[in-house]
């Protein structure tokens, strides 16, 4: 799609980033807290971009800076998203390069992400982007409060 505009996030993007998170990711979204995380990001270390359609913000990715022992830094996406019915038009793909792009201007060789096991159809996508899948795995929560 030829008319797609890929910014980074604005505090006006608040309420489509919520719309898209429900829809997409199946989270609960409270847009207080996402107009306070995006007022919070720590640009040094992570970026958010979306992707504009006739002004109307369609999709969007997080992306951090992610450091462990045992690894070189790696560029973790920590969301991807896109509206239903602009899903197979290159958005995804558009936003995902567009991390890329940012984790290579910040000297980063690697990309890493985690996908729900239940969703196949974006397993298929990554692989077809050249992500492999190195293991699986379950995730771990804890209330603290």
């Amino acid at each position: 799609m030829k008319d797609l505009i890929i910014r980074k996030l604005a505090i006006e993007d608040a309420p489509a980033i919520c719309e898209i998170s429900v829809e997409g990711l199946g989270y609960n979204c409270d847009l207080n807290l996402v107009q306070r995380k995006i007022q919070n990001l720590n640009i040094q270390r992570e970026a958010v971009f979306v992707c504009e359609l006739d002004g109307k913000v369609i999709g969007y990715i997080h992306v951090e800076r992610y450091d462990t022992l045992y690894f070189e830094t790696m560029a973790n996406i920590l969301a991807l998203s896109v509206k239903k019915e602009f899903q197979k038009l290159g958005v995804g793909k558009a936003l995902l390069l567009e991390a890329e792009n940012w984790a290579k201007e910040n000297g980063i060789k690697m990309m890493r992400l985690n996908s729900g096991i239940n969703r196949t159809n974006a397993h298929g996508f990554y692989e077809h982007l050249g992500y492999v899948s190195e293991k699986d795995q379950k995730r771990f929560m804890k209330n603290l409060f």
